[in-house]
């Protein structure tokens, strides 16, 4: 793919906070962490993860194949992940405070920081979601439609378009796939949405800091390189 870089290994979902934040889980729900090296990108993670949404500030959050759902403690604990209650099947960290999920019904639901009474319902109905650490909100139901949230009027705003997956690493840098693998890049411009980038994938990790990581169908893992500037 003309503007991707092919990294070794093979996973069904990723996640890229950033730079340095990256994860993914593979099609037998192991975890894999990047290690930022690419000559041997992955370190993997005691667990078992069907989703994974992870932070630009170090913020990873998980589920499981039975929808339980997982916060990683691993840098700071022994035991790496603490279970908080709910069930959920999709997940995304934008940051800390800014962690939001999608169960088996739609129904979508925020974290409210307070881990013993840890989710609120939004209204709305959303079958996958990507939160963004500056609060950004995007989301895509069953039909494919695209929904951005607007926090002051605590509602969704329709965006023209299709998409099967959505990542927002930040108001600017919202990415997406559709059913077709296409790929899709938001533009700023609601009027005129989307401009496709070259490539075929099944999911999608945009970073706050502008990184973008994928996966295709075949499990191949893929980072953009199309107008990111070199670095370590």
């Amino acid at each position: 793919m003309a503007s991707w870089k092919q990294i070794p290994g093979g996973l069904s979902a990723i996640s890229a906070g950033s730079r340095t934040n990256v994860w993914g889980v593979n099609s037998a729900d192991q975890i894999w962490r990047y290690t930022n090296q690419d000559a041997n990108p992955w370190l993997q993670v005691p667990g078992g993860l069907r989703d994974i949404g992870a932070a630009a500030d170090g913020t990873v959050w998980g589920v499981n194949a039975a929808g339980q759902i997982w916060r990683y403690t691993g840098d700071t604990d022994n035991n790496p992940w603490i279970q908080i209650p709910g069930v959920l099947t999709r997940i995304s960290a934008g940051s800390r405070t800014n962690v939001w999920g999608v169960n088996s019904a739609g129904q979508i639901w925020r974290h409210t920081g307070d881990d013993a009474n840890p989710w609120v319902q939004i209204p709305g109905g959303l079958t996958d979601i990507g939160a963004a650490e500056d609060g950004t909100v995007w989301g895509v139901n069953a039909a494919g439609q695209i929904w951005r949230y607007t926090w002051n009027a605590n509602h969704w705003v329709h965006i023209p378009g299709v998409l099967t997956r959505i990542s927002a690493g930040s108001r600017t840098n919202v990415w997406g796939v559709n059913s077709a693998g296409q790929i899709w890049r938001y533009t700023n411009d609601d009027a005129n949405p989307w401009v496709q980038i070259a490539g075929g994938l099944s999911d999608i990790g945009a970073g706050a800091d502008g990184r973008v990581w994928g996966v295709n169908a075949a499990g191949q893992i893929w980072r953009y390189t199309g107008d990111i500037p070199p670095g370590p």
